[in-house]
């Protein structure tokens, strides 16, 4: 693996572009508001329940521009998502297949934008996050 100068494992150039900010963080767990009240204790991270026509969703403030939420799921152990923005959630998407990732999510819109969730091959998710403007 090639961590210098030059092409990236897909042979695009790593280096035309500036690395993808993490925008927003989102912990993935079966007891939201146990793990809500502990974050608002330790780190002072102020949550909001936000209601939707699909359910509802906790958001987190947590300083500054970067944003957070709770999402309540059945995952095996609780699992924190980064979400990178992006240009293109789709040509991401692929673009990570290519390098061996597992699409755990489709691309899809939502209010505000686009996502996908990819699993690395090492196991490690992200999410890309393409917003409308």
């Amino acid at each position: 693996m090639d961590f210098g100068l030059g092409a990236g494992l897909d042979g695009m150039n790593v280096n035309s572009a500036h690395p993808r900010p993490v925008v927003h963080l989102e912990l993935h767990t079966g007891d939201p508001a146990r793990a809500s009240a502990f974050y608002a204790r330790l780190l002072r991270w102020r949550p909001e329940l936000i209601r939707g026509a699909s359910g509802s969703y906790l958001s987190l403030e947590l300083g500054g521009a970067f944003g957070g939420g709770i999402v309540e799921c059945g995952t095996a152990r609780p699992v924190w998502l980064p979400y990178v923005e992006v240009d293109q959630v789709e040509e991401l998407t692929g673009r990570a297949c290519r390098l061996g990732a597992t699409v755990l999510l489709e691309p899809r819109e939502g209010p505000a934008g686009w996502r996908s969730v990819v699993s690395s091959p090492a196991g490690g998710e992200v999410a890309f996050w393409q917003p409308k403007r």
